[in-house]
């Protein structure tokens, strides 16, 4: 009997954050061979405790390969980069000199690829996640919320449908985890930067966390919706499509119903913990970066 083997994909995490963490557990768990590329407390709390999580309850612990130095001849299958777009330009400077073919950017871009390309070339391939959450003193609690709501999103640059999106594509699926190929990666994720930015921006104010009663009002929730508008409409003068397309609605809305339904989402729990001052001043950094990219662009672009 002759028996075939299927080559086991090497996939190294680099940020060992919410987004990096919650996608180890689950390649772990699907028997994919994962490091993680960590630095000084999340790196010694992994190696000494393991990848602590909260499931229904519950805290476990996995045993996971971590390392806080990346040698050049160190090669993997996928790179995956869980950062905030703050610090994706770093990161991927630390990843330059490596040999990995493939590296696929899990995170926001409100200005598209270039200075990307400039650091990795044709190595890099766009995504997003589709997962959140926070780390508590070291315990990660996680949401992947239903894929009818929000996938990890990836593509190549070009729009093709390549072997190695596919080979991505059945990574995802033997983990189990939603996700969705998209052809205009840099639409979506503009797209995606501009609620990001309306979204997390109108919960501060001259760069403070506003208060939660300040964040439950009708002019916190019009802050959204004038915001989302007018950056969806100046995309669109700069040729960016609107991806996904189901934001078109926001422009066809009128102002009345979208201000009631942020307000409405301003009264979730998710926006409870965006308040907390770890997580809102960590994406208020991302946000700033996110939006001043996003205006460059515009400019550029004569809008």
């Amino acid at each position: 009997m002759i028996f075939i083997s299927v080559k086991q994909n090497r996939i190294l995490i680099f940020g060992a954050g919410v987004i990096g963490s919650a996608y180890a557990i689950k390649f772990i768990e699907a028997g994919i061979d994962v490091t993680m590329y960590a630095r000084s407390n999340r790196f010694k709390t992994l190696k000494e405790n393991g990848l602590q999580y909260n499931e229904k309850g519950v805290v476990k612990s996995l045993k996971v390969k971590v390392i806080d130095t990346l040698e050049n001849d160190d090669v993997y299958d996928f790179i995956f980069v869980t950062v905030r777009y703050d610090q994706s330009e770093s990161a991927l400077l630390a990843l330059k000199d490596n040999q990995s073919k493939n590296i696929v950017t899990m995170t926001n871009n409100s200005i598209g690829f270039s200075a990307w390309l400039d650091i990795v070339g044709e190595r890099l391939l766009p995504a997003f996640p589709g997962a959140g959450g926070q780390i508590k003193d070291g315990i990660l609690y996680a949401r992947f919320p239903p894929k009818i709501l929000i996938a990890a999103m990836f593509g190549e640059i070009s729009g093709l449908v390549t072997a190695r999106v596919e080979n991505l594509a059945q990574l995802f699926k033997t983990a189990k985890l939603p996700y969705a190929i998209n052809k205009d990666m840099k639409a979506y994720l503009i797209t995606h930067s501009i609620s990001d930015i309306a979204l997390v921006g109108a919960l501060h104010f001259e760069n403070k966390i506003i208060e939660e009663k300040t964040a439950r009002t009708r002019k916190t929730a019009h802050r959204i919706t004038f915001t989302l508008k007018m950056y969806l409409r100046a995309i669109q003068k700069a040729g960016v499509a609107i991806n996904p397309s189901v934001f078109k609605i926001v422009l066809k809305c009128p102002d009345l119903i979208l201000d009631l339904f942020f307000m409405m989402w301003l009264r979730t729990k998710m926006v409870k913990d965006m308040l907390l001052p770890d997580y809102a001043n960590n994406a208020n950094k991302e946000i700033v970066q996110l939006n001043n990219d996003l205006l460059k662009f515009l400019s550029q672009n004569d809008i």
